[in-house]
């Protein structure tokens, strides 16, 4: 087994706070390393997560985060797969400890995000996807989300209100949790009278931008053992897949698909590729898991990855949801943390705060929010520019 230890898992409250991701990050780091129960000079790698938007590329590395907890001679990493970035950190980290070049790796990941939605960096970029969707096509993310939606409704005839339901579920699950930047539960009524971004979706259906931090304090098996931690949680797999020549449904930043005439489409679309190499690796399948954290950039997104991870076939995303499966109390509780729909995205945390969940429930420490007997559990994110990432931890 390939298996390392998370000792420990730590956050700093989503929202939109106005300071450095620094102090966010520095603060997941110090929460982790408590919940380890070791200090910062028994650390001997940091990994970290990057932000796009804190400062010049020196700043807002990995290293950045040792020098505010103290230097002491750690090795650093840092990693940028934008909404992967915290998945890919781990799986550095993991590498490392497999490697048998630390047996101790911090993993940190924060940001603090700007007001609405995201938009390009500065300068001219002809050559890059992302400049060029928003300079030609002024195509924002919602206008993908959009996109996708009306493509379900048109496929697989999901409605207005199942899109609804899904924030409502998850709105439930986030009031429950300390860490969410959005505590309050929504109705569909709300959902749907709340104003129209990019038509089928509303405010309510889109994430927010956020600010906040997450850390994972991970390990060899034989240090966690050493350590006392005889049955930790463990991160079994991680999966950072790329997509599979032609790709042709529309997918972010992209505004055209590969022509499908000589090379037929492969058999598995990207978003399934990505949970299908973390199955294999953990040796699992979909009816092992216990819960679920996936990307739910919007309400229609999350349906998608129910079909995407397996939890139901294609198509049926919308009815696993109708029966309750994916709420707190149901068979399989999809985004039990609240998902990014309350927590708002602060992009080089939040696939860490999502192993953070999955941590927490998988010791049975998720407080009103705990999913019954949870063994296994798989997280699901998604980068622009082919970036994807799952991992899967057990217990």
């Amino acid at each position: 087994m390939n298996d390392v230890a998370v000792l420990g898992a730590g956050m700093h409250p989503w929202g939109k706070w106005g300071r450095s991701f620094v102090e966010y990050g520095t603060a997941a780091a110090r929460a982790a390393l408590a919940d380890a129960g070791i200090g910062w000079q028994d650390v001997r790698s940091v990994v970290g997560a990057d932000t796009v938007r804190g400062g010049y590329p020196g700043h807002v590395a990995g290293a950045t985060f040792a020098r505010a907890l103290g230097w002491q001679g750690a090795r650093v990493t840092s990693v940028y797969a934008a909404c992967a970035s915290g998945a890919q950190a781990i799986d550095s980290a993991r590498a490392q400890i497999l490697a048998g070049l630390a047996e101790v790796v911090l993993v940190v990941g924060a940001d603090s995000a700007p007001k609405g939605f995201f938009a390009p960096a500065g300068g001219d970029r002809p050559d890059d996807p992302d400049w060029l969707r928003f300079r030609l096509l002024g195509a924002t993310n919602p206008a993908y989300f959009a996109l996708y939606a009306r493509r379900r409704m048109a496929l697989h005839g999901d409605t207005l209100d199942d899109f609804a339901q899904v924030k409502v579920k998850n709105a439930a699950a986030g009031a429950l949790n300390p860490y969410a930047r959005y505590r309050k539960a929504v109705s569909a009524g709300q959902v749907a009278s709340s104003a129209v971004v990019a038509d089928p979706l509303r405010l309510l259906d889109i994430c927010a931008t956020s600010d906040g931090g997450a850390a994972l304090v991970l390990s060899s098996m034989e240090y966690a053992r050493g350590h006392g931690a005889g049955n930790p949680v463990r991160i079994r797999a991680v999966s950072t897949v790329t997509p599979t020549y032609p790709r042709t449904v529309l997918d972010l930043p992209d505004i055209a698909t590969d022509s499908a005439a000589a090379v037929e489409p492969p058999s598995t679309g990207f978003r399934e590729s990505i949970a299908r190499a973390a199955y294999e690796e953990a040796a699992l399948g979909p009816e092992d898991l216990s819960l679920a954290e996936v990307y739910d950039l919007s309400t229609a997104l999350e349906l998608e990855w129910y079909e995407d991870l397996g939890l139901c076939g294609t198509g049926e995303g919308a009815g696993l949801l109708r029966e309750g499966a994916t709420a707190l109390g149901g068979r399989i509780p999809v985004n039990a943390s609240g998902g990014l729909a309350s927590f708002g995205e602060a992009v080089p945390a939040q696939a860490i705060a999502q192993v953070c969940e999955l941590t927490w429930q998988l010791r049975g420490t998720a407080g009103e929010r705990q999913v019954a007997g949870a063994r296994a559990g798989i997280t699901a994110n998604q980068g622009l520019f082919g970036h994807g990432s799952a991992v899967v931890a057990v217990r």
